[in-house]
Parts: C-alpha cells; sequence; structure tokens
C-alpha cells in the first residue's frame, strides 16, 4: 500500500488532478435533479464510448476499398469469432445513441433546460445531435452494400440540387465524379475521425459547462427564470437541498447506463449485424433503398410530396428547423420552465413526435419518389429511329438492352430517377454524354466497365438524335472559337 501510495503521489505531483475530480465527484446537485429523468445525458456518453471501442476494434479489419469494403464485413459476419457480435453491437449501439439522444434533448426541451444560463450548452447539444445523425448516415455508406450504393446515390442527386455550389458539392462529397474508392475514404475518415473527434470536443465542453453552471433544477411552477437572479436563486437551492453528485444522482446514471448496454447486447446477440447485403452493382437498377431507421422518416415525406415542392423541402426545411433549434435558446432565455404552464411547448413536442412515428411507420411500405418501374419492356417510340442510321439504330438497341429506360423517360415513358432524355443533345455535347455514360455522375453510376466502347458510340450517336425538330445540337464553344480564329479571312 505504501508503493501504490508513493506512486499516487509521484503522478498526483505532476498532474494535480485530485482537487478538480473531487470538485467534480462531490459538487452539490439540487436533490430534485438526482431523478431518473436526468439520466439521458450520462448514457448518451455511455454509448459514445462503446461506439469508439467498438469501431476501433473494426477498424482493424475493415478496409475502405471499393473492391474489398464489402467483402470484409462479410468476412467479420462470416469468417472472424465473434465478428458478427462486434458489428451488431456497433450497429445497435448506433440505434441506441440516436434514441438517446433524440429523447435527450426532447427531455431537456420540456424541462426548459435551454434557458439561462444554459444558452450555450443547448447549442453545443444541437450540434452533438447532428454529429450523431452524420454518423448514423456515413456508417450506413460504408456498409457498401445495393442500398448504401443507391442511397448515396440519392444522397448526391440532392446535394446536387443546392443552387450554384451543388456541383462541387457532390464532387466534394463523393471524392470524383463517381461512387468509388475515394468515396469510400472520405466516408471512412468522417465516420473515424472527424466527427468523434468532434463529438469528443463538444461532449467535453458540455460537461464542463454542466459541471460549472450545474445540473437544470426541477421545472417549478412559479419559478421563474430571469437573468439578474436565477444564479443566486440556484446556489442557495443547491445548498440548501443539495446533494452530492456522487453517489446520490450518479448511481441512477450508472445503473441506467448498464440497462442500454445490456439491452444493446441482447439486440446484438438476437437481431445480428445489420447487413451487408447484396454487393453493390450500378448495373442493377431495380433496387428501392431505404435508409435506416431514424431516417426513415425522410424518405416517406419526399414520397408523398409532389415532385415540384421536393426540391424546396430538401433544401430549405432542415435549414429552418436547425436555425430555429439554434436560436430557441436565444429568444426564450427567460421565463417558466415548467411544462404545466408551457402548453404551446408540449403541443410542438407532441406534434413532432407524433408526425415523425406516423411518417416512419408510413416508410415501411411507401415506394420510394420519384417512381421508378423498369419500362425498358416497351419499345422506343418508332418516330426516333425511322430515319436513323444503322449505328444509331445500334445505340437505340444498347439504349433498350441495357435498360436505360429504367432512370430516364423519352416521349413521356419511363423511369424518373434521372433527367427525361428528349431534349439531352441540346443539352450536352459529344463529349460530355461520352464522359457522362463512362463515368457517371451525380446520382448516374459509372457504366464504363459494362459498355463495350463501340457501344458506347452507338449509344451517344444515338443520344444525339434526341432533340426538337430544326433546334440544333449542343456545342463545345471553346472549338467553335477556335474554329473561327483558324478559319481564312475574306
Amino acid at each position: 500500500m505504501s508503493r501504490l501510495k508513493k506512486l499516487y503521489n509521484w503522478f498526483e505531483m505532476r498532474l494535480q488532478l485530485e482537487e478538480p475530480v473531487k470538485d467534480a465527484i462531490l459538487h452539490p446537485v439540487p436533490r430534485s435533479t438526482a431523478s431518473w429523468w436526468y439520466v439521458f445525458g450520462s448514457a448518451a456518453m455511455t454509448l459514445l464510448m462503446l461506439q469508439i471501442v467498438t469501431g476501433i476494434l473494426l477498424a482493424l479489419i475493415y478496409v475502405p476499398s471499393a473492391s474489398e469494403a464489402w467483402k470484409t464485413l462479410d468476412q467479420l459476419n462470416h469468417q472472424i469469432y465473434l465478428g458478427w457480435f462486434l458489428r451488431a453491437m456497433h450497429g445497435w449501439g448506433s440505434n441506441f445513441m440516436v434514441a438517446v439522444v433524440l429523447i435527450h434533448m426532447a427531455q431537456v426541451f420540456i424541462f426548459g433546460a435551454y434557458k439561462f444560463p444554459r444558452e450555450l450548452t443547448w447549442i453545443l447539444g444541437v450540434f452533438l445531435l447532428l454529429m450523431t445523425l452524420g454518423m448514423a448516415f456515413t456508417g450506413q455508406v460504408l456498409r457498401f452494400d445495393q442500398d448504401a450504393y443507391w442511397g448515396l446515390g440519392i444522397g448526391a442527386s440532392i446535394a446536387s440540387r443546392v443552387p450554384l455550389i451543388g456541383g462541387p458539392l457532390v464532387h466534394l462529397m463523393l471524392g470524383g465524379p463517381i461512387i468509388g474508392g475515394a468515396t469510400l475514404s472520405r466516408f471512412f475518415a468522417l465516420h473515424v475521425f472527424v466527427i468523434p473527434g468532434s463529438m469528443l470536443l463538444f461532449v467535453a465542453l458540455h460537461v464542463w459547462m454542466v459541471l460549472k453552471l450545474g445540473i437544470n433544477d426541477w421545472p417549478m411552477p412559479g419559478r421563474i427564470v430571469r437573468r439578474s437572479t436565477y444564479m443566486q436563486e440556484y446556489h442557495e437551492l443547491a445548498h440548501k437541498d443539495g446533494v452530492p453528485f456522487v453517489p446520490d444522482a450518479f448511481w441512477k446514471d450508472l445503473f441506467f447506463s448498464g440497462a442500454i448496454l445490456a439491452a444493446v447486447a441482447v439486440c446484438a446477440f438476437v437481431f445480428g449485424p445489420y447487413g451487408p447485403g447484396g454487393q453493390p452493382d450500378p448495373t442493377i437498377i431495380q433496387t428501392a433503398p431505404k435508409p435506416d431507421f431514424f431516417f426513415l422518416w425522410i424518405y416517406a415525406v419526399l414520397s408523398y410530396l409532389p415532385p415540384s415542392l421536393e426540391t424546396p423541402f430538401v433544401l430549405i426545411v432542415p435549414i429552418i428547423g436547425i436555425c430555429l433549434l439554434l436560436a430557441l435558446p436565444l429568444v426564450a432565455g427567460e421565463g417558466e420552465k415548467s411544462w404545466h404552464r408551457r402548453p404551446v411547448a408540449v403541443l410542438v413536442l407532441v406534434m413532432v413526435a407524433v408526425s415523425w412515428a406516423v411518417f416512419t411507420h408510413l416508410a415501411t411500405f411507401t415506394p420510394w419518389s420519384p417512381v421508378m418501374d423498369a419500362w425498358s419492356g416497351y419499345p422506343l417510340p418508332t418516330k426516333l429511329v425511322h430515319s436513323a442510321t444503322p449505328l444509331e439504330r445500334q445505340g437505340a438497341v444498347v439504349f433498350q438492352a441495357k435498360q436505360c429506360r429504367n432512370c430516364h423517360s423519352i416521349g413521356g415513358t419511363g423511369g424518373q430517377r434521372g433527367p427525361a432524355l428528349d431534349t439531352v443533345a441540346t443539352r450536352l455535347t459529344e463529349d460530355q454524354l461520352i464522359r457522362q455514360v463512362i463515368q457517371g455522375g451525380g446520382n448516374m453510376p459509372a457504366y464504363g466497365k459494362n459498355l463495350s466502347p463501340p457501344e458506347v458510340t452507338a449509344l451517344v450517336r444515338f443520344l444525339e438524335t434526341l432533340k426538337p425538330a430544326g433546334q440544333p445540337a449542343a456545342t463545345d464553344a471553346s472549338r467553335r472559337q477556335q474554329a473561327q480564329e483558324v478559319a481564312p479571312q475574306p
């Protein structure tokens, strides 16, 4: 014991941690806050630690490569001892973490814990919620199965709609014009380094402010928050009717966190890991990728919205929602905390919860919007090939055989995932058409490995015929200017 004491004293003299740790452990909190309603923050932090530990173990095996990602996950599921359980713990831990963070945010909102002096604590919590959702989305992409591939393509399509910066944003997200190895490398870096590192920093600031400002007191009716008097009233309450955080409040946090970890382990053991499903194949168009559980409501909303409102909703509504959350403590930082005297807050929370539940349920059987059917069984309109050259007709055969109309419509029939092609020759030059077919771009997969050079040539020749009668085809402005400069002057 004397040796351990000497070792402890050696470290303590250099680190000086004893006093800060004692202050954190024994700081007084109002007796009413030592409640089961205050355990969700600690549970969320516990789940974050679980995700970090399991994520590090998975990263030792996972290869963020377009050719190896699916294989490594399949290897974890079937060849490595308890690899399936490790993946399941990570996957179910992600679901539980999103749920606990959402419940924690709802509890903070309904308890008025965003009011003075905890405005910045709430703002950091909003960013932590967004990061948690970001972790869930990037984790789904790293599965890199058929659903993840096409789901990311749809996400890229949504990003491409952002005015002015849509194209560069898609290029930044995918690491190039197509979904490939660079895409996985970027999402791997986000999922393993960028987002977790940011979350740890924000969590440290969040906990620091909780320790310095105190745990929110129980929202009693009539106990008004005023900036001029609140801090004095809180400290008086904490000293007159307060208890040390450890053990009076901590044991509930410890018990609930342990129960959550046990629930994650049970779900992992019983239900197993998520995927991966079929290997990603850009030639298999007949797929309806659905996001993971907590993003299903967006899937349903987009399905029921008219196509004309889809883009405004995607680009405007989330930004408005985030701005409202961030502005809430700044415009409503004083006043009543008790939900008994805040009926509007209760109504808002109930409406959001019910709407989320309804749309999530609808998404379990709602088809993806825009609707995409296998239209390739229908023949191309005869007028498109009536006066075509043999090469152009061969391109029409390629267009039909490769099921391009599953995603693109011509003459009002065909899929709606991609743009209609009736006037594509007026929008894209020959070089641009070749590049789009071979390399893809946006939410279109690359077909360079699925088409031979003669098939590409024939297909592009056919696409160049798709323009209104009498309207010129698209031309390269730089080449036209060079031709004018080279042409002999009269």
